[in-house]
């Protein structure tokens, strides 16, 4: 029993610290369009409200370990409605932050591979099907999206979000 005790305290200091970074359990589809719009900020935004979108940015994800696009520019401000279509045959996923966060992310994923989430930045995608994710972008900088599926990252899954100043 006390050989578990510094492991769990551990995981428990790792989950205090990290700004939300959980792993992902396949049978979790979390349900986007019932939800209450959180107000947590984030250095890549918040989650916004559907009603607000000016756009709508259709993003797929391949088992050759690519999103297409990978690559976006985005006004400040501008709340996106992501479609993002797992065009492959595993579980894909878009994971929205700043590089730092996506490494992090990654590596507690690495640690803790059946823990489960449920983020307004993160979208879970079972192979052949797709889920939407709405995102406004408050301050202007370089930020990304990964698959954050232990390899996926590493395989190259990231892509870029270039926000602009409005």
């Amino acid at each position: 029993m006390n050989k578990l005790l510094p492991g769990f305290a551990a995981l428990t200091l790792a989950l205090a610290t990290v700004q939300p970074a959980f792993a992902h359990g396949n049978a979790h589809q979390p349900s986007r369009g019932a939800i209450d719009i959180s107000d947590e900020s984030h250095a890549f935004g918040r989650q916004g409200d559907p009603k607000q979108a000016t756009r709508t940015v259709k993003i797929a994800m391949r088992d050759t370990m690519r999103f297409s696009p990978a690559e976006i520019t985005i006004r400040q401000g501008e709340t996106v409605r992501f479609v993002v279509i797992n065009d492959g045959k595993t579980m894909h996923e878009m994971v929205l932050g700043t590089m730092a966060q996506l490494k992090q992310h990654g590596a507690l994923m690495k640690q803790f591979p059946g823990m489960e989430h449920d983020a307004p930045y993160m979208a879970h995608v079972a192979p052949g099907t797709g889920q939407e994710m709405v995102w406004q972008f408050t301050e202007p900088g370089e930020f990304h999206f990964g698959c954050l599926i232990p390899g996926h990252f590493e395989a190259g899954m990231i892509g870029k979000i270039t926000v602009t100043k409005e």
